[in-house]
């Protein structure tokens, strides 16, 4: 089934952060994030094995245990598995997530995207979410930025395994879709040029941002429209960058970055519009994008999320956005701009 036939609301939860993500999350805080989200409506919840080695799908387990299960709508990936055995959080190695969530749990972390590993993977992940059903399951950095030159043949593990697991659980009714959940479209585009399997749609992380999106734009935005597929964008604050903090794709902002934040939060303020408010916009403006799901891992963050979503942007900031050179040409744009 299409994601966007799935989706609940154009606002998800992503629970990244919930795996103690960067710092150590106080439990009752991380509880509280995730009820706050529920307060303010939301009904989209996205998590991983990944995020702290089991620590966000637990956590989110617990915030959701008593709620309607029909109310709301569930993602998680494959990809990983998490052991019971212990392992040295500091020797991972992450690709480009090296520290990322090194206050997570210290289980060991062990990639497979075999068929196995697969059916092994949502089992496990019901088990910690403690529910009845995965409604979209999302084969997790199959890509560059985790594999290095690894990825094509990590890629063709995935083809061979998890590709075809998902696509039978969903025409199973086990699951209602599948897709791949990364930060680069290379895979994207791979996938979409095969004529099976049959994704359902993409969960891409940091690529479709107001800081970075001229390469979707040039082909995997083109081709998932083509498909009639749809996009769930991830990280649509850069790791932060956009919002004035320090990390960007998951380490240290380099300068060209910390300048284009610059130049765009000028304009920004002079119309007055928030930062949090022109990333999510933006997002959202390209009809390929089913939904946005910021992480957040304190309640307040959630009602500023909202507010975001709902503040008036008038179309002259869009415009010189673009006559400035800040997005791409191409690049929809909201307000008609």
């Amino acid at each position: 089934m299409p994601l966007k036939d799935i989706l609940p609301g154009r606002l998800g939860f992503g629970a990244a952060p919930l795996g103690n993500m960067f710092r150590d999350i106080p439990e009752q805080e991380a509880l509280a994030t995730v009820n706050a989200a529920w307060d303010d409506g939301i009904r989209y919840f996205d998590t991983a094995p990944f995020y702290g080695a089991g620590l966000a799908e637990i956590r989110m387990g617990a915030a959701l245990a008593g709620r309607p299960r029909s109310d709301y709508v569930v993602s998680t990936k494959v990809g990983r598995l998490i052991l019971d055995e212990i392992e040295d959080v500091s020797a991972r190695d992450l690709g480009e997530k090296g520290g990322v969530f090194q206050y997570g749990r210290p289980n060991r972390i062990v990639n497979d995207y075999s068929r196995d590993g697969t059916l092994r993977s949502i089992e496990d992940s019901l088990k910690r979410l403690g529910t009845s059903h995965i409604d979209i399951a999302f084969v997790h950095d199959v890509a560059q930025d985790f594999y290095g030159d690894e990825w094509l043949s990590v890629f063709e593990s995935a083809r061979k395994g998890a590709f075809k697991a998902l696509d039978q659980l969903r025409d199973e009714g086990v699951i209602k879709a599948w897709g791949l959940g990364v930060n680069r479209v290379e895979p994207i585009e791979l996938l979409l040029a095969l004529e099976e399997p049959r994704p359902d749609g993409f969960l891409l992380a940091g690529r479709y941002t107001l800081l970075d999106h001229a390469r979707a734009l040039q082909r995997v935005m083109p081709m998932v429209a083509e498909h009639e597929l749809a996009i769930v964008v991830g990280g649509p604050y850069s790791s932060g960058a956009l919002v004035g903090g320090p990390n960007f794709e998951y380490a240290p902002a380099p300068p060209e970055i910390l300048n284009k934040v610059a130049r765009i939060k000028a304009i920004a303020d002079r119309y007055g519009i928030s930062m949090k408010a022109a990333g999510l916009q933006f997002a959202l403006a390209s009809p390929v994008v089913a939904a946005v799901i910021p992480g957040a891992s304190r309640p307040g963050r959630i009602a500023e999320d909202r507010a975001a979503l709902e503040e008036a942007i008038p179309a002259d900031f869009w415009r010189e956005l673009r006559s400035e050179g800040l997005v791409n040409p191409a690049a929809p744009l909201p307000a008609a701009a």
